[in-house]
């Protein structure tokens, strides 16, 4: 019995790095909470996500990049309401 392999010969397959992306997406979705963890984190998945994106689960690849960008959007929109009461003094 042959096993066939989606990857042609020579190339590497990034599939950990898609992965990769999928548990830093979920990660980030959590991270929003507190922005200087979630910006670096969602940011990485992004990363890991585009460079997953061209393996054999390219599906995991693709729900981290959803994530991560759900989880980016999310930190920035919590780190501008932050800055905003902050700045006015409505923070404490």
């Amino acid at each position: 019995m042959e096993h066939k392999i989606d990857v042609q010969p020579g190339k590497k397959d990034h599939f950990g790095l898609a992965i990769t992306s999928l548990v830093l997406g979920i990660c980030s979705l959590l991270g929003f909470l507190l922005p200087i963890c979630g910006l670096p984190i969602s940011i990485l998945g992004l990363v890991f996500g585009i460079i997953g994106i061209n393996s054999s689960k390219r599906g995991l690849a693709i729900a981290g990049l959803i994530m991560s960008v759900i989880g980016l959007f999310l930190t920035v929109v919590n780190a501008v309401i932050g800055a905003y009461l902050g700045y006015t003094g409505q923070l404490f």
